[in-house]
């Protein structure tokens, strides 16, 4: 595209979490209530999942809960056996001994069937949710018009497609069980606390608010160390991926002492921030651990001196230290739950937000029966802008009579890819019509007017497959004996047969194992195999060398022979032979007529015919 088009956004720079689960700077949605609500419409097909994974979640916890509860039972008496056998007055009761562990061991049996299902149930609720989060944006992309991609790079877009929905998958997954089965261990475990020794339970719950003050204390300190991190390992990563995308222009300067320099420098910041708040983060745990004992301390000595005072049990004291450790756990995985729902809410956002997007006007044309089109084009008066008062194409005009060959040309920014993209309805015009064999573009669904456009452009694009599935690209339904007919049309049948495999080689992701030429050459084969009424030809020689361009103007004339041809071209010696050439400038077409002619008037067309041929002459 040589017009200057709205700046695209920013990509969005998505280097790994800090430290894991620690206090790292949690990206916040702009509307955390209503996105969560909007996430909720796509859950609530599946609420009787959801209704069974938390009777399942809290099932499971319960069923935790209850086991130590159950154990202390045990304990004592196997202490009041111990005791009575040492008085001589009676014996240890292995039998009820043994019941208690059976039925402990099937309370712990049945929480983990229960903890088993209700993640069944949500790992595929959640897959779900993603399918059709995955679902809307492929429909939806096929739906945007050409101007979104203009002002978003592809990377943004592709992040809406996998991080923000893996994000809100992989949420959807833990968080909705683990906040349940917190909640219920924190209520269940006080309540159980509370029945063994109100005064421990006091204590213990008397720790918290230290917990909570170092933890806050931590977190405000680490935060702006974690927004460094984030900050210096977009720079680092955004650097390394432009320095090794030009390896080749690095080395061609002898710049890579400079380039390492300067990485040096992004790197020492990246650590400076980076080993500040990995170390703040990582204290966390053994600070909590280190309160937590102070806990377990006051709760034993006090614990014993209930024991000695024959207030409560030995087995009383075992079971209530197991629930202090518990029901710390799950005040720590709410908070981190917090964070996480946080995260979630920020890339549920996003995904809505893409999916928000305005579509391309909606069509009320009529059909186009491309085998019928002659391919007479018509431009009146054509205006445009990519941007609001920023005009592109002025005054447009110009009668293009079937089968006639149309060269545009004129500077860089001149507006000639644009003209192009307006034919094919890839925006919308801001005044003035483009009529297609009498009858107004707008009047055809753009599907069926962009079936009757085939397109060869600078820009080769081929996908991963074989040669013979990027050429049937051009028309699926195609034969094998129709795409070789095309190949060789586009005099492409001869490398292709030079090649492992011929038409059944694998061109690689960047199709790096056959030349720039060539790729020309399978692409013009696929216009052809798509017979196009109305072509249009991009600057499609201008990467190749002299011999190569000699086979693809071949090719192209085997293209164009009976259709309507647009040629862009910036080698005004490839255009000789055109039937009409528009000298275009600002946006405007200052010139038009045949090559001879517009020679002749020794005008804008003839300076640059001349400049490229002085051009050359001095080189």
């Amino acid at each position: 595209m040589e017009n200057k088009k709205p700046e695209k956004a920013p990509g969005v720079v998505r280097g790994p979490g800090p430290g894991g689960p620690g206090p790292g700077a949690v990206e916040k949605a702009k509307d955390f209530k209503g996105t969560m609500l909007k996430l909720w419409g796509y859950l609530r097909p599946y609420k009787i999942s959801i209704i069974f994974v938390v009777l399942f979640a809290a099932g499971s916890a319960a069923f935790s809960i209850a086991g130590p509860n159950i154990l202390r039972r045990a304990t004592n008496k196997l202490v009041e056996g111990f005791m009575s056998k040492l008085a001589g007055t009676g014996g240890i009761d292995f039998e009820y001994i043994g019941k208690v562990l059976l039925v402990i061991l099937g309370l712990y049996l049945a929480s983990a069937l229960f903890a088993f299902i209700q993640g069944y149930v949500i790992t595929g609720v959640a897959q779900k949710v993603s399918y059709s989060f995955r679902k809307e944006i492929s429909e939806k992309i096929n739906k945007l018009p050409l101007k979104y991609f203009d002002q978003h790079s592809y990377g943004e877009v592709l992040s809406r497609v996998t991080n923000d929905i893996d994000t809100v998958s992989q949420s959807l997954n833990q968080s909705m069980s683990q906040i349940i089965t917190s909640v219920v261990t924190i209520v269940g475990v006080l309540i159980v606390m509370l029945t063994i020794s109100w005064q421990m339970t006091l204590i213990s719950v008397l720790i918290l608010p230290l917990s909570m003050l170092l933890i806050m204390a931590i977190i405000k300190r680490s935060q702006k160390f974690f927004k460094d991190q984030q900050k210096s390992l977009g720079e680092t990563n955004g650097y390394v991926e432009e320095i090794y995308g030009g390896h080749n222009i690095v080395k061609a300067f002898n710049r890579e002492e400079d380039s390492k320099v300067e990485f040096e420098k992004m790197n020492g910041e990246l650590y400076n921030s980076a080993w500040k708040s990995q170390f703040l983060s990582g204290i966390m745990m053994p600070m909590m651990n280190f309160v937590g004992n102070l806990g377990y301390v006051m709760v034993s000595i006090s614990g014993g001196w209930f024991v000695v005072r024959n207030i409560i049990k030995v087995g009383d004291i075992l079971a209530f230290i197991q629930y202090v450790r518990t029901f710390t756990q799950p005040i720590a995985q709410i908070a981190q739950m917090a964070n996480l729902l946080q995260s979630t809410a920020a890339a549920a956002e996003r995904v809505f937000e893409f999916l928000e997007e305005e579509g391309e006007v909606q069509e009320k044309g009529g059909s186009l029966d491309a085998s019928s089109l002659r391919g007479e084009v018509e431009f009146e008066h054509v205006s445009f802008g990519y941007e609001e008062g920023k005009s592109i194409i002025n005054d447009f005009s110009v009668s293009v009579k079937p089968g006639q060959k149309v060269a545009i040309v004129g500077p860089t920014g001149a507006g000639k890819t644009t003209v192009v993209k307006l034919l094919m309805r890839f925006y919308e015009l801001n005044g003035g019509s483009i009529k297609v064999d009498g009858r107004d573009i707008t009047d055809f669904r753009r599907s069926d007017l962009r079936n009757a456009f085939g397109m060869v452009l600078q820009d080769t694009w081929l996908f991963n497959g074989s040669i013979m599935e990027n050429i049937r690209y051009g028309k699926l339904e195609a034969t094998d004996e129709e795409v070789i007919e095309a190949a060789k049309a586009a005099h492409a049948d001869h490398f292709i047969r030079t090649l492992p495999k011929c038409y059944d080689m694998e061109i690689n992701e960047e199709a790096s194992n056959i030349s720039q030429g060539q790729k020309q050459l399978l692409t013009i084969a696929r216009a052809i195999l798509s017979d196009p009424k109305i072509l249009i030809l991009d600057e499609a020689t201008s990467s190749v060398d002299t011999r190569t361009e000699v086979l693809i103007q071949k090719a192209m004339e085997n293209l164009m022979e009976g259709r309507t041809s647009f040629i862009i071209a910036h080698r005004l010696s490839t255009i000789k032979d055109a039937d009409i050439i528009l000298v275009m400038k600002d946006g405007d077409i200052v010139e038009q007529g045949s090559h001879e002619e517009l020679l002749k008037a020794k005008g804008f067309y003839a300076s640059l015919y001349n400049s490229q041929f002085e051009i050359a002459d001095a080189v």
